[in-house]
């Protein structure tokens, strides 16, 4: 008997020692580098405590960078989470069955491709002589052809619209999955009562996605925080810092300034900032279902 009460923890054990060496073991390293003040050139460290986050909160880039990443949150909610759900909607409709495996590859093909060579192949579009403002200038609208990623006001935006299209058919993919688990009998119950699409759709699809909605937010919010990628291939958080967000100036800090002890604020920031958006959308969007 007792033999049986310890088995199943010892097939627990190696996942356990795995998470504590790489997860929880570096992370409250982290938050003790926190407390230091010391460069990655040089041995010595100095306990300061927690200037560290007083000064990270007097720091103007890190207020920009933290508003970068809220844009990025939004953005990513409304097209990837709300743009990804639509499209699997309509590709699920029985209109559309006929294309839907072409148009969920060339959705999802984007997903696949390295973030480096779309990051390069954005630049040659974004570029003042490149294919978008080409495409502006043949229609009549030249005054708006500028030098997206050189510009303060639309970098970022540019950027956020380079992960949008790479991302949506990942989420969209999800999406497909679950409205799949949803019995045909509901649309033709509803059909039959006189429902349209949209009521169908707000009505028996949304409903029915919702814990898929609930992964779909966790991962595209953690990801707006967590991005660091397409900014360090695109503008490098410039110009000055109207692109920077807070995975780009940890790196900054870290690796060109050589402040590891600030930048290890910075991530346990960027950790508390993903804890506490995880935890409010479970709790929002609880269902009562494991």
């Amino acid at each position: 008997m007792r033999k049986k009460k310890i088995t199943p923890y010892l097939f627990l054990l190696p996942s356990l020692i795995i998470i504590i060496l790489f997860v929880y073991y570096p992370l409250i390293r982290n938050i003790e580098y926190s407390l230091f003040d010391w460069n990655i050139f040089s041995i010595a460290r100095e306990f300061i405590g927690f200037q560290n986050y007083q000064h990270l909160f007097q720091d103007p880039v890190f207020f920009t960078a933290l508003k970068n990443n809220i844009l990025y949150a939004i953005f990513s909610v409304v097209f990837q989470v709300g743009g990804g759900l639509i499209v699997a909607a309509i590709l699920e409709d029985k209109i559309f069955s006929r294309f839907s495996k072409i148009f969920r590859t060339v959705y999802f093909i984007p997903v696949l491709i390295s973030t480096t060579i779309i990051g390069l192949l954005f630049t040659f579009i974004y570029e003042p002589q490149g294919m978008l403002n080409q495409l502006l200038t043949s229609i009549g609208l030249e005054e708006f052809a500028i030098g997206w990623l050189g510009n303060s006001t639309t970098a970022i935006y540019a950027v956020i619209g380079v992960s949008q299209w790479q991302n949506i058919g990942y989420i969209m993919m999800l999406f497909l999955v679950a409205i799949q688990r949803i019995p045909p009998t509901l649309y033709e119950a509803a059909s039959l009562d006189g429902a349209s699409k949209i009521q169908m759709f707000l009505r028996i699809t949304v409903p029915a996605v919702k814990e898929t909605m609930i992964v779909c937010l966790v991962i595209t919010l953690s990801g707006a925080f967590l991005v660091f990628n397409e900014i360090f291939i695109l503008t490098s958080g410039g110009p000055g810092n109207a692109s920077a967000v807070l995975g780009m100036h940890l790196y900054n800090e870290a690796f060109i300034h050589g402040n590891m002890g600030y930048a290890s604020t910075i991530a346990n920031v960027i950790f508390v900032l993903t804890l506490f958006l995880a935890l409010i959308q479970m709790k929002v969007f609880k269902t009562g279902k494991e």
